[in-house]
Parts: C-alpha cells; sequence; structure tokens
C-alpha cells in the first residue's frame, strides 16, 4: 500500500488551540504503528501541484490571492479557516499527494494508496476556502482523472458535509459524490433533495444522519443505496474523503461511529471498484485518540486486514434516511429519464 504525507504538511500553522493542528499527523502515524502495517507501507514524496492541475478546480484568481496572503505572512479568511507563510506549499503538496499517488497506482506499484495530508480540503470550493481547507485536495485528484476520461466515484464519510467537493462536480456526469454526514451540522448543506444539477442529476447522493447514528445504518446506506446507485454510474477510480470526526469520541460531531466501524466501512467501499483505483484523502478527525484508531482501521482495511481497535456499532437511529434517499434518488433519476426524453 501507499502512503504519501510530507514534513512541510506541519508548516500549515493554525495558531495555538486551533481543532485542526499539526499534532493530527502524528496521531494518524501513530494509527500507522499501530495497524501492523507500518513496514508494509510504500512511502511515496508528495509533488508540488502544477498551476494547470489545480485550475482545474480553482480559478487562477483564487489561488493568486491565496499565494499572496500565504507570502504576506498569512491570516485568518474566515473564524474557522486561517493560514501562515507554510500554509501555501503545504497546499500544493496536499494536493500533489493525490496526484504523486495515482501516477505510482498507474503504475501498478500498489492495489491503493493512503494521503496523509494538511490542510484537509472537502469544504474548499472552486473560489473559497472555509471550515479549515483551502485547496480541495480529492476535486484536484477527480478533476485529473476525469479529464483523461475515467469515471470518479467520491465517497465522503467524514461527519461534515464536503460542500466544496459537492459544488465542484454538481453538474458533472463524469463524477459521482455522496456524503454519509450528520445533519443539521456545519456548514449546513447536504440534504437529501440535493441530487445533482444539469447533466449531473442524480450523480450526487446525500446521506444526512442524525447525531448518534451508528456503523450499522452506514452499511445498510451502502448497500440498500449506494451499492445500486454505484452499479449504474459504473466508475472505475474510487477516492475517499476519510474524515474520522464521526467517532463517537470527536469533540466537534455527535454521530456515533468507532474505529471497528471505519474498518467495515471502508473495506465495504473498496468493494465499489477494482484494486489499484483506490485512494483515499485524510479530512477530519480531532479527538487524536480517535483519530489514530481510526487510521489503523482504515489502513487494514486497504490492506484487505479487517482490524478493529473497537467493535463496530449498531443500534442507533438514522434508519429513515435511507428509504428517504431511495426514494429521491428514483424520482431524480425519474426527473432525468423524462428530461432526456424531450
Amino acid at each position: 500500500m501507499l502512503f504519501a504525507t510530507h514534513p512541510k504538511f506541519r508548516d500549515h500553522d493554525t495558531g495555538s488551540g486551533h481543532p485542526e493542528r499539526p499534532s493530527r499527523l502524528d496521531a494518524v502515524l501513530e494509527g500507522a504503528k499501530w495497524s501492523g502495517l507500518a513496514e508494509d507501507l510504500v512511502r511515496v514524496d508528495p509533488r508540488l501541484a502544477t498551476r494547470v492541475e489545480l485550475e482545474r478546480v480553482h480559478p487562477a484568481r483564487y489561488l493568486d490571492a491565496l499565494e499572496r496572503l500565504c507570502s504576506g505572512g498569512g491570516g485568518r479568511i474566515d473564524a474557522d479557516t486561517c493560514v501562515s507563510t507554510g500554509s501555501w506549499e503545504a497546499a500544493l503538496l496536499g494536493a500533489g499527494a493525490g496526484l504523486a499517488s495515482i501516477e505510482r497506482l498507474d503504475a501498478g506499484a500498489a492495489t491503493a494508496a493512503f494521503c496523509a495530508v494538511r490542510p484537509p480540503g472537502h469544504h474548499a470550493s472552486a473560489t473559497r476556502a472555509m471550515g479549515f481547507c483551502i485547496v480541495n485536495n480529492v476535486a484536484v485528484a477527480a478533476a485529473a482523472l476525469a479529464d483523461r476520461g475515467e469515471k470518479v466515484l467520491i465517497v465522503d464519510y467524514d461527519a461534515h458535509h464536503g460542500n466544496g467537493t459537492q459544488d465542484c462536480f454538481y453538474d458533472d456526469p463524469r463524477v459521482m459524490y455522496v456524503s454519509f454526514h450528520e445533519y443539521p451540522l456545519y456548514p449546513g448543506t447536504g440534504a437529501l433533495s440535493e441530487t445533482g444539477a444539469g447533466a449531473g442529476v442524480g450523480t450526487t447522493i446525500n446521506f444526512p444522519f442524525p447525531a448518534g447514528t451508528t456503523g450499522d445504518v452506514y452499511l445498510a446506506a451502502v448497500d440498500e443505496v449506494l451499492a445500486p446507485a454505484v452499479e449504474r454510474f459504473a466508475p472505475t477510480w474510487l477516492l475517499l474523503s476519510a474524515g474520522f470526526d464521526a467517532h463517537r469520541r470527536d469533540p466537534l460531531t455527535g454521530l456515533a461511529l468507532t474505529a471497528g466501524d471505519f474498518a467495515d466501512l471502508t473495506a465495504r467501499l473498496l468493494q465499489l471498484v477494482p484494486p489499484g483505483r483506490r485512494l483515499v484523502f485524510l479530512e477530519g478527525g480531532y479527538d487524536l485518540q480517535a483519530l489514530a484508531d481510526s487510521t489503523a482501521a482504515c489502513l487494514g482495511a486497504l490492506a484487505g486486514v479487517i482490524h478493529h481497535p473497537e467493535r463496530p456499532t449498531s443500534g442507533g437511529p438514522g434508519s429513515h434516511v435511507i428509504g428517504a434517499a431511495q426514494r429521491v434518488q428514483s424520482a431524480a433519476l425519474d426527473a432525468d429519464s423524462k428530461g432526456g426524453a424531450t
């Protein structure tokens, strides 16, 4: 398995007391050790994403403004999001981690890759930094793949809806975006009714789960809603936005998953595409112990070894969302077919 990270990710300085802090990377590396797979990880050195690669997602004026802010010493973009002098290079390397991993996977170097990057990316839209995110790492990778003819499935199981990623591909039929998230919760998007637009109708699927939702509900959502949709879409690549803040110990959220649930969920999702076309990006996760345990579980699943640092959960709320998602998806597909026939 490929493992992409870089010491310069620590140079993205968010200031004292910020939850998205450099010690998160320490927790991820600890999780890699605990997984028992550390010696099997093939290190990938991220490269700097080029302007051409970034501008598939972010316009030049946005990138120019972000680079100027960082080179001028950094500053606060909004109440949650700030940058420092080291943030620009960290962001380029974060996006480049996925691109370098794709190149290695194309060469047959491994069956999957895990990108331990920061800052995270899934809240960053084409023109706006927010929610700790400044460049959308998974979107840059997906756009690169789509532009060479791939059909890309992005599954985001961060507890916060990945509004930025959804916005990037909302009307793009080459990319399917699926989000499992807590609702209501920041950023307030990700309703069931958000199913895509134009040629992309039906390629956005949201599962807005209530606080307390457990792992059995996530697995049922995959089996009953996602798997049939993916069969119709026929993706050639799977990109996971792996936010581990759905863990029950996370201080920013109210979902009830454990590391065992992340093991089972990741393993189930990997079945949706062939080996060699599976790429994982670190997103959220702010309890360091939970982050380490969940990383170990995720890496185990990527290696084909189900590792349960904690027992999976069941019996929580949220099953009503599955039936609602089925109805919404059917309605979106029906509307799209009628629109295409006229």
